[in-house]
């Protein structure tokens, strides 16, 4: 991926509304949701929704499809796999690198 590349994709990802579309699609899977039910699920107005769903869509990051009187839009996971491969491509100096996560124990109540 070309740096001109990511950074669009992350200018589009860069706005709280567009990040939730995002992260929505990312979770119902490659067959994605109709346009109505993105808005639904999100609180979105459809022409609010219409202008984010564009701008993803510019991005390369969303990719839609016309089944009906409905579009549907799903996540682009081959441009999404390129982002995170252009973000991490030099990562931890050329080794391997797993991420630390800490485990939080909750203390037992009497």
């Amino acid at each position: 991926m070309e740096a001109k590349a990511a950074v669009e994709a992350l200018g589009a990802l860069a706005q709280d509304s567009r990040l939730q579309v995002y992260r929505l699609l990312v979770q119902a899977g490659p067959e994605g949701l109709a346009a109505s039910d993105i808005a639904e699920r999100l609180g979105i107005p459809a022409n609010t929704l219409s202008f984010h769903l564009k701008t993803l869509s510019h991005a390369d990051l969303v990719q839609s499809r016309q089944e009906g009187r409905f579009v549907y839009y799903s996540t682009n996971y081959g441009q999404m796999n390129a982002l995170l491969g252009f973000l991490t491509e030099n990562c931890c100096s050329g080794k391997s690198c797993v991420p630390t996560v800490a485990v939080v124990r909750k203390r037992k109540t009497s």
